[in-house]
Parts: structure tokens; sequence; C-alpha cells
């Protein structure tokens, strides 16, 4: 017997420095991928605000409480009775500042909140220096849930953009029941032309899970350029639906059975063993290469 497939989407978005238009942005990509039969859809990270300067990011945005883009985007979730996914929000905090996902269910109801753990902080080979952490202030708990409506096999693992370089996230997650995985992402064009498909894909095949990923794409009003190509990737590591670099939705029909399928034929979550790390002296590089 066939199992039933679950429709979702990824909405494609380029986020600029207003949060009003961003909200009506998402907003119509979410009534677009509705119209088109998903039942869930994942918006990308900073759905709410792309902006590189630390004090208008702070002056923009708001309290989970008075957030306009949650409140909406649940209004939204409610009218459409599907599950809305915001794949980040820049939110105020008691503690400073969140990058933090929601999943709002049928209903308009926050089922979830995950905070993003791992901080971009890095400098790359084009001169593009990013310094997440001076900005926000990273998650330290990995979150599931079980999706309103979705089969049981499609459990939703939460991450944000860079966890994707933190395998043992996804992997926790997958063994706490994910099926389904998201990462939501506003990657840089250059780290995505080198990284994101192979990375995607590799989620996926070490996970047996569906992987949905909603970028950011284009030309930012801040400058920054981001990579798009939204994926969709199933437990086999195929890419099943992708975007191009223009805002859109795409769409998948997700078959659980694939994911029962997936990791009969490759357990590898079964055969994962802890093993120890030797204390190791520091290599003297230098003295090596006067002993060859």
């Amino acid at each position: 017997m066939a199992s039933e497939t679950f429709r979702v989407a990824c909405a494609q978005m380029r986020s600029g420095r207003t949060v009003a238009d961003n909200i009506a942005a998402a907003e119509a990509l979410i009534r677009e991928a509705a119209k088109g039969g998903a039942r869930y859809v994942v918006t990308p990270e900073m759905t709410n605000l792309l902006e590189r300067d630390r004090a208008a990011v702070l002056a923009k945005i708001a309290s989970e409480a008075e957030d306009p883009t949650l409140t909406r985007l649940a209004q939204v979730a409610a009218e459409l009775g599907i599950v809305v996914h915001i794949g980040s929000l820049a939110i105020h905090t008691p503690d400073g500042v969140a990058n933090r996902a929601f999943v709002i269910g049928p209903d308009g109801a926050v089922i979830a909140k995950y905070d993003k753990i791992h901080m971009f902080d890095v400098d790359l080979a084009n001169g593009e220096s990013w310094r997440e952490s001076n900005t926000y202030s990273p998650g330290e708990q990995a979150i599931a849930v079980d999706l309103p409506g979705a089969p049981a096999d499609l459990r939703l693992g939460l991450a944000i953009c860079y966890d994707l370089r933190f395998p043992q996230l996804f992997r926790a997650l997958a063994k706490g029941g994910a099926g389904l995985l998201a990462v939501p992402a506003a990657f840089t064009r250059q780290t995505g032309e080198a990284h994101w498909h192979v990375l995607m894909r590799a989620r996926a095949i070490e996970c047996g899970a569906y992987v949905v990923a909603a970028a950011q794409g284009g030309t930012h009003e801040d400058g920054r350029e981001t990579y798009g190509h939204s994926l969709i990737v199933d437990p086999w590591g195929v890419v099943v639906a992708e975007a191009g670099a223009e805002p859109g939705v795409i769409f998948a029909d997700l078959d659980p059975a694939k994911v029962t399928e997936a990791r009969g034929r490759i357990p590898a979550l079964k055969n994962d063993r802890l093993f120890g790390v030797p204390d190791l002296p520091p290599v003297d590089a230098a003295a090596r290469r006067a002993a060859s």
C-alpha cells in the first residue's frame, strides 16, 4: 500500500531593509505555496530584515510579543490552514538579540521555536567579513517538532544556515526522530557556489532524511549577495526541486516511506558507535619536515 505524501514548499525571498515590505513579500509567496497545495511552507533566514548595519537592525526589530512579521504570518497560517515555518527573524530578547525560527500551526499558534546555534563568524577570500556573534546570541538547544497533518516519519528538525556545516546537529535531530530537516538560509554567493548543494545532499544522505532549504537570493539593499537556489533533497540525496536566483516558490511531495527505505538500505544511524579520542601532543610541523 502506497504511503500518503505530504506537499511542502520553499519560499525564496530577497529580503531588504524595510520590514513591512518583507512581510508583504513573504505573505504573497506563502499564499502562492498554499494555492499550489502545500501543507507546509518554509521561508528563509532573516525573513523580516536583511541589514548589515547593527544599529539599524537593533532599531528596526521588535520583541517576539510585538513582532509584526510573526503576528501577520501567524494570521496567514490560520487563514490558510497550513503550517508556516518562518525560517528566522531577528528578535529582541531579554538577553540581547536572537536569530530565531518559528513554526506556526494551521490554527495560527506557534508550536516550536529554535535559536540558531552556530554563529557565522568568518573571513572570506573575496574580502567579505562577517561577525554574527557581534549582534546575535547563540542558541543552545536542538529542536524537533511533529507537524500537524504530517506523517510521523516526517517529524521536523530545525536548523538555520551556518548550522549546515555542523553535521552533529543533524545527526542528533535524526536520532531524535526527524525525517525532515529544514535549513532556511541566507548563504553568501561565494560560499553557496562552492558548498551549498554538496552540504545539503550530504546532510540528507547521512541522516536518511528529506532536507528543505528556503534561501535568500540575489543582490540585497544592504549590498550583500546571497546564493538563492532553494532546494528540496530526498533521503537518498537526490535534488527533487530547485529554485534559481529570483524570488519564487518550489514544491515537492514528500513520501515518508522513502525515509524508512533509505535508512534500511544504509543503516548509518543504527550503526553509529561512540568512540574515544586520545589526547595527542601538538604536531611540530618544522620538526617533522626536518626528520623526513
